[in-house]
């Protein structure tokens, strides 16, 4: 694993490692770049794994460990144990609701241009494939690889494991930063999309970040450079602007300029 990613911790390493690349002069060649995705509320409208905990739950046990994740008590890991444990859902009936799931109008014809560019996005999720991958061959979606938590499903219970965990970090359940290393990486520029608090550590060791609501509040109060979006409309006219009117253009010295700038921005949750 390369030494950029080697024993990351969510806050103090990121600090350190990319400071200089998030400066709104810095250069970033698109085509020899990854493009990572969060997926709840990012590819999808809204947070579908917070949707089936609440839904499914028989009891509220699960707000006591939302609040103390949220409050930087206990790690996502800790969380999602203790919320699954109150959770009640057959494969038939878990099944049932994520067929209503639906994705984000523009989510399709971005990754269309990304794949047609030589790109190929990852999904980068603290959620579980069963549910990613369902909601995506719901949508008709193939081709894009998933790196999340996994769920075995026994009788009406959700048994999580976490296959992505760092264990030098209790601070995640998939620790989406080492993944930017096992999805083949390795000296590419990294463009990271995505929305909240477990999408923090892996934004700042990003060279270009696309944020909204949690996220976006927190590179604003970091007074940190990225690109504020609504929804991933705004991402494709960027992605647009800089591949297929550019036609992969180079400066002298073989990157495409990055222009960092703020899209038509949202008001960031304050959770």
């Amino acid at each position: 694993m390369p030494t950029r990613f080697l024993n990351v911790s969510p806050i103090s390493q990121a600090k350190k490692t990319h400071q200089a690349a998030v400066t709104p002069d810095a250069d970033i060649d698109l085509v020899a770049s990854r493009v990572y995705f969060d997926f709840d509320n990012t590819i999808t409208t809204f947070d579908v794994l917070d949707a089936i905990i609440e839904q499914f739950s028989v009891d509220r046990e699960w707000v006591a460990y939302e609040e103390a994740w949220r409050a930087g008590d206990i790690g996502s890991k800790e969380c999602l144990e203790g919320q699954l444990r109150s959770i009640r859902g057959t494969k038939e009936s878990l099944t049932e609701y994520l067929s209503t799931v639906t994705l984000d109008a523009h989510f399709k014809r971005l990754l269309s241009l990304l794949q047609d560019a030589g790109i190929r996005p990852v999904i980068l999720s603290d959620s579980f494939t069963f549910f990613i991958s369902s909601i995506l061959r719901n949508n008709d979606v193939k081709g894009i690889s998933v790196y999340a938590n996994r769920l075995r499903l026994y009788e009406d219970r959700l048994i999580p494991s976490f296959p992505h965990t760092n264990h030098l970090c209790s601070h995640c359940a998939h620790c989406k930063t080492n993944n930017f290393s096992s999805s083949g990486t390795a000296e590419k520029s990294i463009i990271y999309i995505g929305d909240g608090l477990s999408d923090v550590c892996p934004a700042q060791h990003a060279d270009l970040v696309f944020a909204k609501s949690t996220l976006l509040g927190h590179f604003r109060k970091a007074k940190r450079y990225c690109v504020a979006f609504n929804d991933l409309g705004d991402v494709y006219n960027y992605f647009r602007e800089h591949i297929i009117s550019r036609k992969f253009a180079r400066s002298t010295n073989g990157h495409v300029s990055r222009q960092i700038y703020y899209c038509h921005t949202t008001t960031p949750n304050s959770t």
